[in-house]
């Protein structure tokens, strides 16, 4: 199925040619049921993905957690909209949602735009992760790389020099897993398994609140609701 027809799935008031003729009423349905359909594609990604990764999740909990209470610092990456993940992923880090989590040390790497925009125009846009962590990085941090592909070389470079320096590997990605999946430079691959970006955004973000939850709780946090 191609983006354009998971957009038409999706969002079918877009595609005026094929609802000519309709009437406002009609064009309101359409709008609601294309929520519904989007809703109910949402959670079945995320009930499929918590069901196939549950043990996963706990156990990358536990070593981040470890690696957490040895002073290590989750350095998080990717690029575009994983770029966004990376500084969701450290700001629920640094500046957590729950009062009785503790803050933990972490740091977005593509938010530092003068090192990035340096490296690409000097170096070349595949080094600029791998450089920011071999300055940064230590034996006992956390590397966490997002790409939807499974295929961003920058990203693939990133794991290759935290790999070389000891670190947690965790990443994130989409279709089949591409190259993160298969190159054997990560500690775990979590995989949205999608075509579809933006699900495959979706299903990211939700393993990573799950993860941060569970790493909480190993650090000695009490589960949510719990007094």
């Amino acid at each position: 199925m191609t983006e354009r027809d998971f957009a038409r799935d999706l969002y079918p008031f877009l595609y005026p040619a094929e609802h000519a003729g309709g009437s406002e009423a009609a064009l309101l349905q359409s709008v609601r049921q294309s929520t519904l359909d989007k809703c109910a594609h949402v959670v079945a990604l995320r009930t499929e993905m918590l069901a196939e990764h549950d043990q996963l999740l706990e156990q990358t909990a536990a070593q981040m957690a470890s690696r957490f209470s040895q002073g290590g610092k989750l350095l998080a990456f990717g690029n575009g909209g994983s770029a966004t993940d990376a500084d969701d992923a450290a700001s629920d880090c640094m500046a957590p949602p729950l009062a009785h989590w503790r803050a933990l040390p972490a740091v977005s790497l593509p938010s530092d735009s003068a090192t990035m925009s340096a490296l690409s125009n000097d170096v070349g846009p595949d080094a600029v992760f791998a450089r920011q962590i071999a300055a940064l990085g230590a034996r006992h941090d956390i590397a966490l790389g997002f790409s939807t592909s499974g295929n961003s070389g920058n990203v693939l470079a990133a794991f290759d020099a935290a790999a070389r320096k000891g670190m947690y590997t965790v990443a994130f990605s989409g279709y089949d897993g591409g190259e993160l999946q298969r190159a054997g430079n990560v500690s775990v691959c979590f995989v949205a398994r999608r075509e579809f970006v933006p699900r495959i955004q979706e299903g990211h973000a939700t393993l990573w609140h799950v993860l941060l939850e569970l790493v909480q709780q190993a650090l000695g946090a009490a589960p949510e609701g719990a007094h």
